[in-house]
């Protein structure tokens, strides 16, 4: 994965949570990243990942579909997935045209 798509994603444990943190302009370049992001929160197996997306200033195709992965695999697997905001206009947007918004636990303190 090239390093500046990596820098896009960052992935830590604070206690009991895996935080996955997105900034910046996310695209297809970033599928990598982001799957990966995915595949750690798998092998962590902690109860709640929690998706912090305060910081993406770009949003397309690629995040709604990284994002309903993510919340698909943790469902099966019986773990919580929330999104952490406040969303960020684009992230917000990208959510409620696509109707995805309400599938999502949603962190936001602007609503």
């Amino acid at each position: 994965m090239p390093a500046a798509h990596a820098m896009n994603v960052h992935v830590s444990q604070h206690d009991q949570a895996l935080h996955v943190v997105l900034r910046g302009e996310l695209d297809h370049d970033d599928t990598e990243a982001v799957d990966g992001a995915w595949e750690a929160a798998d092998r962590a197996a902690l109860a709640t990942t929690v998706v912090d997306l305060a910081q993406v200033t770009f949003a397309d195709s690629m995040l709604l579909n990284a994002l309903l992965e993510g919340r698909r695999r943790h469902h099966t697997a019986g773990r919580a997935f929330v999104l952490r905001g406040p969303l960020p206009p684009p992230v917000r947007r990208l959510l409620s045209i696509s109707g995805a918004l309400g599938h999502f636990t949603v962190l936001d303190p602007d609503p």
